[in-house]
């Protein structure tokens, strides 16, 4: 059970009963619509990470997933094992990364420096030169920016999970890219 009990969008303030009616059933979004100012907004950024970016997909998702293997929180590793693998993800990337083998030859050598560097940034902070150089080489200063966003989105959203024992929903899979159940 939640330590947070969930917004029900009928009594909630007009703003935010109409993001939640906007948004898919998750009980992720029924605990954040309790910042009831920041939620409307908070909304539309998760919706821009992932429809709106220069990123690859694939890219967006492997590092999701590792945050989430990271931080050790089913919810979110549940929601977006389907939507990787509707980018892209094979099984062998989907059990390698729940394995911690982010050297594995499934992911190239250019997925390798995404997770690296997502590790080194979750863990860490600062990722040391050499990796930063390694990612710089491979993606713009935009994408390079838009991976630190869906980094530390995603670290949120782990935190919140996390922190208020969030009771894990169904995955939605493909359908976070706008149609509802």
């Amino acid at each position: 059970m939640s330590r947070l009990p969930y917004v029900n969008p009928a009594d909630a303030p007009a703003p935010v009963r109409e993001a939640l009616q906007a948004a898919l059933p998750l009980n992720f979004f029924r605990v954040m619509a309790h910042a009831e100012t920041a939620f409307p907004d908070w909304m539309r950024w998760g919706g821009t990470l992932l429809k709106d970016l220069a990123l690859d997909p694939l890219l967006r998702e492997i590092a999701i997933l590792r945050v989430a293997q990271l931080s050790d929180v089913a919810y979110e590793w549940a929601q977006h094992e389907p939507i990787a693998r509707s980018v892209g993800a094979t099984d062998e990337m989907i059990h390698a990364l729940g394995r911690d083998e982010i050297g594995d030859d499934c992911f190239t050598s250019d997925q390798q420096i995404v997770l690296r560097f997502t590790t080194e940034v979750v863990r860490d902070v600062r990722p040391p030169d050499d990796t930063t150089a390694a990612l710089t080489g491979l993606l713009s200063p935009r994408e390079v920016v838009e991976l630190l966003m869906v980094i530390g989105q995603y670290m949120m959203i782990a935190r919140v999970a996390a922190v208020t024992d969030l009771e894990v929903d169904k995955p939605m899979g493909a359908a976070v890219y706008g149609a509802r159940p």
